[in-house]
């Protein structure tokens, strides 16, 4: 993951996250750092972050609206809620945040350095500068918002903000990682992720370097050489800089969960996975009614998020099949399904801190079966798929802003029969 430039467009939503999701996905987020930070280190979990198709699959699978802009609000929430409490023993402290919260980045920063010894007036100034450079040097229509500042007890930081352009409905987000950064003005960014509008100004490239040095220039000669030299300026401008090539992330406005915006392959591989590997290494879940194996389907994906390749995460929309989405899309949130991920991740990382890997190396082993199988493995359509959960969300007890799912009783009794049976692999593969 390392240092790149991207887009991706990203429709604002209103709304706020109900109290029993935030609570949930600060649950659920700080067990993924967590196992993140055994598994690979505090610096790979600052690098996931830096990903904007990382950084989308994790709200997706947090029970996020799976394509929206709220998920850079809602994530970095949650984790500075979730971590908090454990950044003096993990060393990850989660600092910024929307508006206002956002204003108090550097003071939250020098507290930070007088707890870690880091040179907290330092990153404070890092946090301003980068947030000229995205408001200034980078003028791309966007107004920023939100600004999230993640900084290790070893001095590495990834920095996530947002803006929005309220005419276009749309934001714009940017990603910065202090890994191999040497300049804050020569393409500092890790990433770029909001609507392509065309050409902007962004004399944070290394073409526009030239630019820069003529502007320095320009301003010690006085306003006549200024003015007697703007359409040569103009000219460099337009020869020397084009848009670099860029990452596309391209965040529909449609709410639902449509076939072209999941890989079906790695559905089938996950689900199958779920099956063949769940009952050996999950036996005790199977025996949760209505629950078991589904839980174990959500498990695999969260899998993936804590150990997937950076090119596994082109389809944010598929990590929302996990948890569903609090706005009903694709299906409302099941909330025992979403306790039940919380707690065998919570258990898996206590043991492994104690010394004892084997559950959370069972759960590395469904990411790895997903793979294998990805080939091979065949199941339902993701509209058998939406359509099965959302008969089965009430017994999961499923929810959304408006309220809990609504009931269907006899055909949630099948479905949960026919999960809970116990039930061959085929059966369970597609989960029906």
């Amino acid at each position: 993951m390392g240092q790149r430039t991207g887009s991706a467009d990203l429709p604002l939503h209103s709304g706020r996250v109900p109290p029993w999701l935030a609570e949930r996905m600060a649950k659920l987020g700080v067990v993924v750092a967590e196992a993140i930070v055994h598994h690979y280190g505090r610096d790979e979990f600052l690098r996931r972050l830096a990903n904007p198709f990382w950084f989308q699959s994790f709200g997706a699978v947090m029970g996020m609206d799976w394509h929206s802009s709220g998920i850079t609000t809602s994530v970095l929430s949650a984790l500075k809620r979730g971590l908090t409490p454990r950044s003096r023993e993990l060393g990850i402290f989660v600092c910024g945040g929307r508006g206002a919260q956002s204003r108090k980045t550097p003071t939250e920063l020098i507290s930070v350095g007088n707890r870690t010894g880091l040179d907290g007036k330092r990153l404070g100034e890092t946090s301003r500068l980068v947030a000229k450079v995205d408001s200034a040097a980078v003028q791309d229509g966007f107004q920023l918002y939100l600004h999230g500042f993640i900084v290790t007890a070893d001095g590495t930081w990834t920095v996530v903000q947002q803006g929005m352009s309220a005419e276009r409905r749309q934001a714009r987000r940017y990603h910065w990682l202090s890994e191999n950064l040497k300049s804050f003005v020569d393409e500092p960014h890790s990433a770029i992720d909001g609507p392509n509008q065309g050409q902007i100004v962004n004399l944070t490239d290394r073409r526009a370097e030239p630019s820069r040095d003529t502007q320095v220039r320009l301003i010690g000669h006085g306003l006549d050489r200024l003015a007697r030299t703007i359409r040569e300026i103009e000219r460099m401008l337009d020869s020397a800089y084009a848009p670099p090539a860029q990452l596309q992330m391209q965040m529909p406005a449609h709410h639902d969960v449509r076939p072209k915006d999941v890989f079906a392959r790695r559905l089938h591989a996950t689900l199958r996975a779920a099956a063949d590997a769940g009952p050996k290494d999950f036996a005790e879940l199977l025996l949760v009614p209505g629950v078991g194996a589904r839980t174990i389907a959500a498990l695999a994906m969260v899998s993936e998020v804590i150990h997937g390749a950076p090119y596994r995460f082109l389809d944010p929309a598929r990590f929302s099949l996990a948890h569903g989405g609090k706005d009903g899309h694709p299906f409302p949130v099941p909330l025992r399904v979403y306790d039940e991920t919380i707690r065998v991740l919570r258990r898996a990382v206590s043991q492994a801190r104690l010394g004892g890997d084997d559950r959370l190396c069972a759960i590395r082993r469904l990411d790895e079966q997903a793979r294998a199988l990805e080939r091979t493995a065949d199941g339902p359509t993701l509209r058998d798929f939406v359509d099965d959960e959302r008969r089965a969300s009430a017994a999961y007890g499923g929810r959304t802003v408006k309220g809990p799912a609504p009931r269907y009783p006899a055909q949630a009794r099948r479905l949960r029969r026919s999960r809970s049976s116990g039930a061959s692999p085929k059966q369970l593969s597609l989960l029906k």
